[in-house]
């Protein structure tokens, strides 16, 4: 089993990083679509280079690695993290962003066609982040696109970012990721952090907890692909006891817009809500974590918990993203 550094046994770097050796690497102009990409020696390189982007920016803030570099934030669907983290990312590492956030107002409200959307913003820089409300919708960028193409979210698929950004809050957190149990809380149907999340905590023997009404139970093709590798993983509709057991507890919303039918959304949006009450039964050590946006399911008086990471780790996701493309874009 891969043995990861602790936040608090980081490494000291060097200023000077060695993204030389990048050039013809594993994910050197490279698509990043889907976790299933990724395996343990993976992991722990995007890690050890999200924590030397983390003291990076601790102590001078920017730096030139991918200057001259540029990104096109294509994003069909409304984002606010996840568009402004990787802009963020490639702004801190010395490159520029195209910042494409309301799609409907661009040509494909002409009729433009996904590829070719692709292969006309291609023209103008070296790499696409994607976000797009079809599912599969990312493999069809890269498939026509001759740069790399990083997926922001695809529809209820996967959101792999994401994913290795929640993986490294928990290292970051609790020092550890093997052998955790995790409870996956809310909509588990439609929300594609913890399909991707749940792949990612399969290769570290986690045990699955997943809570939700029946209407928003984690998907069948998920529970049974993780079966077939003998993970851990029981299905509630109440988080009752549970807490008492629970190393990480990610709390997902209920997604108003994957509903068709309204009616259906009203009666399960206000299905669970995390307490001060609530965390009473939690561990002293364990981390509550939520992608956000949140519409209800924290309450704000749980921000003062210091279990409550939420908010660190949107910026855990910057450290991430910025290792992210500076594997793909690397230069020598």
């Amino acid at each position: 089993m891969t043995t990861f550094v602790p936040a608090n046994a980081r490494r000291t770097v060097s200023p000077h990083l060695p993204f030389g050796e990048m050039r013809g690497g594993k994910f050197y102009k490279q698509d990043i679509l889907s976790i299933k990409q990724f395996d343990h020696d993976d992991i722990e390189f995007v890690f050890g280079v999200a924590e030397e982007m983390r003291a990076m920016v601790e102590r001078v803030g920017t730096f030139d690695l991918l200057k001259g570099k540029l990104i096109a934030n294509l994003f069909y669907e409304p984002s606010t993290r996840t568009s402004s983290s990787f802009a963020a990312a490639i702004q801190r590492l010395g490159g520029s962003v195209i910042q494409i956030n309301d799609v409907k107002y661009s040509s494909v409200s002409k009729g433009e066609s996904l590829p070719d959307t692709v292969r006309t913003l291609e023209a103008y820089v070296d790499a696409i982040v994607l976000r797009h409300p079809e599912t599969g919708s990312a493999a069809i960028a890269a498939a026509a696109a001759h740069k790399p193409v990083i997926n922001a979210g695809d529809g209820i698929g996967e959101h792999p970012t994401q994913a290795l950004l929640d993986l490294f809050t928990i290292l970051e957190e609790l020092g550890r990721l093997d052998g955790l149990t995790v409870t996956m809380l809310g909509d588990l149907k439609y929300g594609r952090t913890v399909h991707s999340l749940s792949r990612l905590l399969a290769l570290f023997n986690a045990k699955l907890r997943y809570v939700s009404p029946d209407i928003l139970r984690m998907p069948e093709e998920v529970v049974g692909e993780l079966k077939t590798q003998g993970v851990s993983q029981t299905e509630h509709r109440e988080l009752g006891g549970l807490l008492a057991e629970t190393d990480v507890l990610y709390v997902t919303r209920v997604q108003k817009e994957r509903f068709a039918d309204l009616a259906e959304y009203e009666s399960v949006k206000g299905a669970y809500v995390i307490t001060p009450d609530t965390m009473t039964a939690a561990k002293d050590h364990m981390v509550l974590m939520h992608p956000l946006p949140r519409v209800g399911e924290i309450s704000t008086e749980v921000d003062a918990d210091p279990r409550a990471a939420y908010f660190r780790q949107v910026q855990y996701g910057m450290y991430v993203r910025m290792a992210l493309l500076a594997l793909v874009l690397g230069k020598a």
